[in-house]
């Protein structure tokens, strides 16, 4: 069987698509334009904020123009259906809502495998990608899926962050991207896809540190203190190093691990069954 499992999924039931892939990006490549969310099951069965990707896929339709009906128990059934059939235990998974068709969504599953614990105990590094830009940065659309695979990613970086023409660091290719400046911690607050793990961030952060929805630009690479990047799948992980430029004393820093550790407890506490 391949790696990825994929089925179609129409207001009666799951049908076969006419494709195999070996992973979730793999099947990117097949699927048609529309919108979509991606994040990773639990323990198997159990989801984490299912609802609040959800809510987003809705409001990406909207932007986009996409008549979404969204029938969520439909929705989750079909998912778990899914999982059992796949038998890979717990995963990650994209649903795709087509722009000419949205009422036949397409699933796409894969095993899901944490980050390693290297990229969180030694961080990561990170450059930025000036030119890049989302055409529409508030909904979630697969068409930036092919834009951001244009871009030659240098070897040891793990992620790309998208600026502007002033140099304002906006997000990752993948994540949200948040810095420590002036005992601050700091983060875009519009022209950037707003995140579900981010929503945990914002959740649990102000306990540890005055939070700033004021992104930080290139120019104060030198004095920032700590950094990171979040996503659904991957929870907090620390920035290092941006356009070779080290952050702080180039480990991961201690405000960043004691958000990480808030967004564990968060998540653990948090989990529902699909």
């Amino acid at each position: 069987m391949s790696p990825a499992y994929i089925k179609q999924l129409t207001p009666e039931k799951l049908q076969d698509v006419p494709y195999t892939a070996d992973s979730l990006h793999d099947a990117a490549q097949h699927e048609p334009a529309g919108i979509y969310t991606i994040t990773n099951t639990y323990n198997t069965f159990q989801v984490l904020k299912l609802d609040a990707h959800l809510d987003r896929m809705e409001d990406s339709a909207q932007r986009e123009g996409i008549p979404l009906q969204l029938d969520r128990q439909h929705l989750r059934r079909a998912l778990r259906q899914m999982i059992g059939e796949a038998g890979f235990g717990s995963v990650r998974f994209r649903i795709t809502v087509p722009a000419a068709q949205p009422d036949h969504m397409i699933i796409t599953l894969e095993p899901f495998t944490p980050p390693a614990p290297s990229l969180v105990h030694a961080g990561v590094r990170c450059v930025t990608a000036p030119g890049m830009i989302r055409r529409n940065p508030s909904a979630k659309t697969n068409d930036w899926i092919a834009s951001r695979d244009s871009f030659q990613m240098p070897d040891g970086i793990y992620e790309a962050l998208l600026i502007n023409e002033d140099g304002i660091i906006l997000e990752g290719f993948g994540s949200n991207f948040y810095a420590i400046l002036d005992g601050e911690l700091r983060t875009a607050g519009e022209d950037v896809l707003s995140g579900i793990a981010q929503q945990i961030v914002f959740n649990v952060a102000p306990a540890i540190i005055t939070l700033r929805r004021d992104a930080v630009s290139t120019d104060d690479l030198p004095r920032l203190q700590e950094a990171f990047i979040t996503s659904s799948s991957r929870g907090v992980i620390p920035v290092i190093e941006i356009d070779q430029q080290q952050i702080g004393d180039g480990t991961p820093g201690s405000r960043t691990m004691a958000i990480r550790r808030a967004y564990v407890r968060w998540v653990e506490s948090h989990l529902e069954e699909l």
